[in-house]
C-alpha cells in the first residue's frame, strides 16, 4: 500500500480495462505523459488480437505524447480512436490509412468537451504523479496538461508514481478549472505569474484503482542545433519586434511570448533573448522548452508560464537539481487555462507559430501535407494565433531541397485564415500583412518572403487573378501541388491562362 492505496504492477492495472474503454491519459507532448501502464495495455492489445478477440480503447490526451503511449498503442493496433494532438510516426501512419480514426481540437477547448460529455463516458483516467497523500491529494509531474478533468470525470483512475520527479516539484503547477456556463466567472489571470488554482489535484479516493511505481524519463527528444535558415527566422523575427519596440507598438518592457514547439521555436527564442533592443520578457505559452530554461538562467526570460516543462533530458536534469532556483518562475497550468483566449486576449500575447504552408493571401495550413495527409494536429496555434495582439507565423522558404515551396497559391488545408495571421517570417525575411488588401498582401509575401526561385511562378498566378479583390484562378490554385504530386517538384508546375 502507498499513502492507503493498492500498488498495482503495470500488468495488473492493464488487465482492469475493457475492450472498447475510453481513457484519458494525462501529460502534455511527451513530458509527464504515463510509460508503464500504456505499455501493458498494448501487450495485452497483442495478446487478444492473437487469441483472435477484440481490443482496443478510446484515447484521449492533452496533446502529444511519447513512444511509451501513441507508439505502443498504434503499432499493437490498439487504438480506436485518438483525439486531440499527436506526433508520433506509426499512429500517423494509421490516421491517414483510415485504421485509427482521428479528430483534431484546439487543445484548449478538449478539457471542456470532457466536462460537457461530447466525447461520451470517460472510464479511466490514467495519470503520472510524483506524490499522493492518503486523501488522494496528488501533485503532478512535468506538466498538467487535461489531467485534472480527467481526474475529476473518470469513474475510475490509475495513478503511476514516477519516482524520476521528485516530489518537491509541490508548488510550481497552478491547477484551476473553470464553472460551466452559466455561471463561470472570469479567469482573474492579469499577469503571467498571477496564481489562480491550488498546488496539487484533489481525487476521490474512492475511484483510485490502484498505484503503480515506475522510474522513468520523459520520452522528449533532443533539440537539433539551427542551421542557417532557422538562425535567419530567428533574427527576422528578433528584429521585427525590436521594430516594434522602436514604433511605440509594443509597451517598452514588451508583452507576454507565446511560441509553438520545436528546432524553429528555439531558435525564435535564442534570437530574442540575444537581441540588445529587447528587454527581459515573459512567456505565457504552452510549452516550454529548453530554450526557455537557458534563457531564464541568463535572466533573459523573468517568467515562465506553461502547461509543459517539454525539455531535453539534460535540461531538465539540470532544472531538478537547481529546482529551487526555478521556484516562482514557473507555473504549469492546465491546458485550458494556459491556452485560454480570454488571457491571451487580456495579456496582450505576441503568437509565434509554425506554418507547414502559407498562401499568397495569409491563410495558414499547420497540418495536413498536400491537403490530405495529417501531420500532427492544429494543436494550440489556433488558441493563441486568434487572440494574439500580434500574432506571427514562421515557415522556411523552401522544403525537400527546394522541391516544394511552403508559400503557394492557395493553401491545400486551411487552419488559420488571413483575418487572424498578421506577420509572416521566413529566412528571406518578414512579411507585416497588417492593413493590407488580399492584393497587396500577396506581393509583400512575394517579395520579402517566397524563395527567388518560386517568385516568377507566384507573380504569374497573381497576375492571373486579374483585378478582383482576392486575386484567385481555380484553374492555377494548385498547380504547385499537383506539380509535386506528377513529378516530385513544384519548379515544374506550369500556371496557365486563366479561362
Amino acid at each position: 500500500m502507498i499513502s492507503g492505496f493498492p500498488v498495482l504492477t503495470a500488468a495488473e492495472a492493464a488487465s482492469l480495462v475493457n475492450n472498447d474503454d475510453v481513457i484519458g491519459f494525462g501529460g502534455f507532448t511527451p513530458a509527464g505523459s504515463p510509460k508503464a501502464v500504456s505499455r501493458e495495455l498494448a501487450a495485452r492489445a497483442i495478446a487478444e488480437h492473437e487469441a483472435g478477440r477484440p481490443f482496443s480503447i478510446g484515447v484521449i490526451t492533452g496533446a502529444s505524447t511519447g513512444p511509451s503511449l501513441d507508439g505502443v498503442l498504434a503499432a499493437s493496433d490498439a487504438i480506436k480512436f485518438r483525439t486531440p494532438y499527436q506526433s508520433d510516426p506509426e499512429l500517423r501512419k494509421r490516421i491517414n490509412t483510415g485504421r485509427t480514426q482521428f479528430f483534431d481540437m484546439h487543445l484548449s477547448q478538449l478539457p471542456q468537451a470532457v466536462r460537457y460529455g461530447f466525447l461520451g463516458d470517460l472510464d479511466w483516467a490514467v495519470v503520472e504523479v510524483c506524490d499522493i497523500k492518503p486523501g488522494g491529494e496528488a501533485t503532478l509531474t512535468s506538466s498538467v496538461g487535461a489531467a485534472p478533468t480527467f481526474l475529476h470525470r473518470a469513474k475510475r483512475v490509475i495513478l503511476e508514481l514516477n519516482h524520476r520527479h521528485p516530489a518537491a516539484l509541490r508548488g510550481f503547477h497552478d491547477i484551476y478549472e473553470p464553472e460551466d456556463p452559466p455561471t463561470r466567472t472570469h479567469i482573474p489571470i492579469y499577469r503571467a505569474e498571477d496564481r489562480i488554482g491550488t498546488e496539487t489535484v484533489m481525487i476521490d479516493p474512492a475511484k483510485i484503482a490502484g498505484i503503480v511505481e515506475t522510474d522513468l524519463d520523459d520520452e522528449v527528444g533532443a533539440f537539433d542545433e539551427p542551421n542557417e535558415a532557422t538562425k535567419m527566422i530567428g533574427r527576422n523575427v528578433a528584429g521585427f519586434l525590436a521594430g516594434e519596440l522602436r514604433a511605440g507598438r509594443i509597451r517598452p518592457d514588451f508583452l507576454p511570448i507565446q511560441s509553438g514547439v520545436g528546432n524553429v521555436a528555439n531558435a525564435v527564442l535564442s534570437a530574442m533573448g540575444s537581441h540588445p533592443e529587447i528587454p527581459a520578457f515573459r512567456m505565457y505559452t504552452e510549452v516550454i522548452q529548453d530554450a526557455v530554461i537557458h534563457l531564464m538562467r541568463e535572466g533573459r526570460i523573468l517568467f515562465a508560464s506553461g502547461s509543459s516543462l517539454t525539455v531535453s533530458h539534460e535540461v531538465l536534469r539540470d532544472l531538478y537539481r537547481d529546482l529551487e532556483q526555478f521556484r516562482g518562475k514557473i507555473l504549469l497550468r492546465p491546458q485550458e487555462i494556459s491556452n485560454h483566449p480570454e488571457v491571451v486576449r487580456r495579456l496582450g500575447i505576441i503568437s509565434i507559430n509554425t506554418a507547414l504552408e502559407l498562401d499568397l493571401y495569409g491563410n495558414v495550413n499547420s497540418t495536413h501535407v498536400m491537403g490530405r495527409q495529417m501531420m500532427n494536429g492544429i494543436g494550440g496555434s489556433g488558441d493563441f494565433t486568434r487572440n494574439a495582439y500580434i500574432s506571427i507565423f514562421t515557415c522556411p522558404s523552401l522544403v525537400k531541397g527546394g522541391k516544394i515551396s511552403p508559400i503557394v497559391p492557395m493553401v491545400s488545408h486551411l487552419d488559420h485564415s488571413e483575418h487572424s495571421v498578421q506577420v509572416v517570417v521566413t529566412e528571406h525575411g518578414v512579411a507585416d500583412l497588417r492593413g493590407h488588401s488580399p492584393h497587396e498582401r500577396a506581393e509583400i509575401i512575394i517579395d520579402r518572403c517566397a524563395d527567388p526561385q518560386y517568385r516568377p511562378l507566384l507573380r504569374e498566378y497573381l497576375k492571373l487573378g486579374g483585378a478582383a479583390h482576392t486575386p484567385q484562378t481555380f484553374e492555377n490554385a494548385y498547380a504547385l501541388h499537383r506539380a509535386f504530386l506528377a513529378e516530385g517538384d513544384m519548379r515544374k508546375a506550369v500556371i496557365g491562362t486563366k479561362k
